[in-house]
């Protein structure tokens, strides 16, 4: 019999342990029921039911990933959280939209199938889709010798909202006079650990020795989901956005609508220690600014009115408070007239 010399598993990839970790996922599913039939793990795509009492509904969809947090998650090995991150970055936008998450998908690429590594982010990821309300319903594990050096990997993320069409959040809701209220992040949240690992670098910083960053630095990113829904219920917001890369001024001006601007008063800002450590190694208050959230990981347009019961919805650690309202402008979309405190 002629002997063989190739085969996949020698080529660095294990069919067997990929199979293994799709039926770990099914049965992680299984454990908890879902409002979503059919979610078919294992299939080759998932198949789902849009929710009855919907008159004119629109599908929202969302794509991202964690960036280079990951890298922290290596450094640390610490992988329980990085799933959180994973589907918080992809819900918090569909948010943004007025829509409810639905369903989420995940991929995963990584040099070899490690399944005790894997179990720990797919839990994450879990955890992630329950805390938004969401389904799990399929997603793709890529082992890929010689893409990926040892032990590297990568995720991405993939939601499905749904909202009513005359529910839908758009630029025109927000008019002069409505204020900004700033949703406190958990920290770093998933954005700017480019420049985070640089500063640990350039300064040969340890995180494994120092305990406030190591829990600083693997915080996952808070998941607003039901308290902004909640919101949406009771028709209190007339918009809002998700403050990820870009930080306050690359996001808010996403969602203005011409000839109107978001004034914000930077030294109303909440600034969490973890960007007071970072400020004080070196980086301006723009590049800070323009690469962190500084403390706001979410922001809410409503009237003065509704302060009081917006704050109702929230917990004492992600209270809203105001930092800014809307002016007629014609020329800019948003002013800082403050300087912020560090």
């Amino acid at each position: 019999m002629k002997k063989y010399k190739f085969t996949y598993e020698k080529s660095g990839v294990n069919i067997n342990a990929a199979d293994n970790f799709v039926k770990y996922i099914a049965n992680l599913n299984k454990r908890k029921k879902s409002a979503i039939k059919n979610n078919n793990i294992g299939s080759f795509a998932s198949i789902t039911s849009i929710p009855k009492g919907f008159k004119e509904p629109l599908l929202i969809s969302s794509t991202d990933g964690v960036g280079t947090k990951i890298e922290i998650a290596n450094t640390l090995k610490k992988f329980d959280t990085i799933g959180i991150d994973l589907v918080a970055m992809c819900v918090n936008d569909i948010l943004v939209h007025g829509a409810k998450p639905l369903i989420f998908l995940d991929y995963i690429s990584i040099d070899k199938i490690n399944l005790i590594k894997l179990k720990k982010i797919m839990n994450g990821i879990k955890k992630g889709c329950e805390l938004s309300g969401c389904s799990l319903v399929g997603g793709e594990t890529a082992e890929m010798p010689g893409t990926y050096s040892k032990n590297k990997f990568d995720l991405a993320g993939f939601s499905l909202g749904i909202v009513e069409s005359k529910k839908l959040l758009k630029k025109n809701n927000i008019k002069p006079d409505d204020i900004i209220m700033a949703v406190p992040s958990n920290g770093l949240h998933s954005n700017g650990y480019s420049m985070v690992r640089n500063i640990l670098s350039k300064n040969n910083i340890n995180i494994n020795k120092i305990s406030f960053l190591k829990k600083e630095l693997i915080k996952p990113t808070k998941i607003y989901v039901k308290e902004i829904l909640n919101l949406l219920s009771k028709n209190l917001i007339h918009g809002c956005a998700h403050i990820t890369g870009g930080g306050l001024p690359g996001n808010l001006t996403r969602i203005i609508p011409n000839n109107i601007c978001a004034d914000i008063y930077l030294n109303k800002i909440k600034v969490k220690p973890i960007f007071k450590w970072l400020k004080k190694r070196g980086v301006s208050d723009f590049e800070m600014l323009k690469t962190f959230n500084c403390g706001v990981g979410f922001c809410i347009i409503t009237k003065k009115k509704n302060i009081s019961k917006i704050k109702k919805y929230f917990s004492s650690d992600f209270k809203p408070y105001v930092i800014g309202h809307f002016i007629q402008n014609q020329k800019k979309k948003i002013l800082f007239n403050e300087k912020i405190r560090w």
